[in-house]
């Protein structure tokens, strides 16, 4: 399994993955145009050739990003890639000199796991419906 920004040749299965999972309420699925507009901010898991999980991390402000699309295919569940997804994204955020990462998730779980605390909704960018979690230590 290799972890890897994504290219363009990657955004018919980051579709196929975001619209799979937004159908079981997991999380919002994103357009083909959405996702061609920000490939540059995703990484995908690839299992020779095959996208089983994807990420992107979207800057918002001079020190605020957000972790956006996290998936994993159903048969890596609970073997520890959606982590190295998210880690991947902290340790871009990082380099590029963010230091605070949120994320709108219904896993509020898994997200406090890997350090994010749940925040009010007026900590984070003028967004409808927000639920934010973040992370001030990367």
């Amino acid at each position: 399994m290799k972890l890897r920004k994504a290219c363009i040749g990657d955004v018919n299965a980051i579709h196929k993955l975001l619209v799979e999972h937004a159908r079981q309420g997991l999380m919002l699925s994103r357009s083909l145009a959405e996702i061609y507009q920000a490939i540059r901010s995703f990484y995908v898991l690839d299992h020779g050739g095959e996208v089983l999980g994807t990420v992107s991390l979207q800057v918002w402000w001079l020190d605020l990003a957000e972790v956006r699309s996290l998936v994993v295919a159903d048969s890596l569940a609970g073997q520890g890639y959606g982590r190295k997804l998210v880690q991947s994204c902290l340790t871009e955020a990082q380099e590029l000199g963010l230091n605070r990462v949120f994320a709108l998730t219904y896993q509020e779980q898994f997200f406090a796991r890997l350090g994010f605390a749940v925040i009010e909704k007026s900590e984070l960018p003028e967004r409808e419906g927000c639920f934010g979690i973040r992370t001030d230590d990367h």
